[in-house]
């Protein structure tokens, strides 16, 4: 089953779809845009709703027979959707806020999980035109544009000066305690599912995340992670699992080039 969901026409059909919601977010970019906020107080765009819409809509055309969770329809029961053993997870616009900003970094992000975890994931950047995927048929791959792919690998050797890779809107006390603790450091900050991506891409080494998340913030980063031969694990030392809780709240994670970086940096933590 996981052969033929991920094949290359599939996977090709998604990089279209992520690029046609960037298209549709973009034109909302570049207008006089307001934003709402809603109960959990995060600010929700018209491109929010009109990404979600192509997205959701072309899934059901292309894999009817998969349901679709995403953060803007994410009001499924609980006791239906911890059933599903593969499922569409989707966060149509991560980064609302840097999109408010208008600082470019935000993102389409579109995920394959499969008995609670990632086996395809997808992040496009509709400012920049880039796209990053990852399958775990086929690997991980970087495109601009339309130019030829290029496959990932994160970046396996130890530097003396660890690159780490933070949030730029959401600052933490724990991550604080962490860089007191590891030496020599350089900070890089990036919006949303920017962060995995630079390390999929071996341009960072590590990126604690220690606030909260949802689900599908993280899950098509993380199979782009995993794919190009990184690690993503929770602060209990074990991996990250989908669809486990009522509320799509992740633990606090670490995600790191090799699996060792990440435990060094969870027990200086903890």
């Amino acid at each position: 089953m996981e052969d033929i969901q991920i094949k290359s026409e599939l996977i090709e059909q998604l990089i279209e779809i992520s690029k046609d919601a960037g298209k549709a977010i973009l034109e909302v970019y570049n207008s006089n845009f307001g934003h709402q906020i809603k109960e959990d107080l995060s600010p929700l765009t018209k491109a929010d709703t009109l990404s979600n819409s192509i997205i959701c809509e072309r899934l059901k055309v292309i894999t009817p027979y998969i349901p679709i969770l995403s953060e803007e329809n994410s009001d499924i029961p609980f006791n239906i959707r911890s059933s599903w053993e593969q499922y569409w997870l989707v966060d149509p616009l991560d980064g609302t806020k840097e999109f408010i900003k208008k600082n470019g970094e935000f993102t389409v992000n579109i995920a394959l999980i499969e008995n609670n975890t990632p086996i395809f994931g997808i992040i496009h950047l509709p400012v920049t035109n880039e796209t990053y995927w990852g399958s775990s048929t086929k690997g991980s791959f970087y495109m601009k544009g339309n130019n030829q792919k290029t496959k990932l690998c994160v970046e396996k050797k130890i530097r003396s000066q660890v690159r780490i890779v933070a949030s730029r809107s959401h600052p933490s006390k724990m991550l604080d305690t962490l860089l007191e603790e590891i030496g020599e450091y350089k900070i890089i900050t990036k919006g949303s599912s920017l962060k995995f991506c630079l390390i999929a891409k071996g341009q960072a080494d590590i990126y604690p995340r220690l606030g909260p998340t949802s689900e599908w913030d993280i899950a098509a980063g993380h199979a782009i992670v995993k794919f190009a031969g990184g690690s993503l694990l929770t602060i209990d030392r074990k991996s990250m699992q989908y669809n486990l809780t009522e509320n799509n709240l992740n633990p606090y994670f670490v995600v790191a080039s090799r699996e060792d970086i990440a435990l060094n940096a969870i027990s200086l933590i903890t």
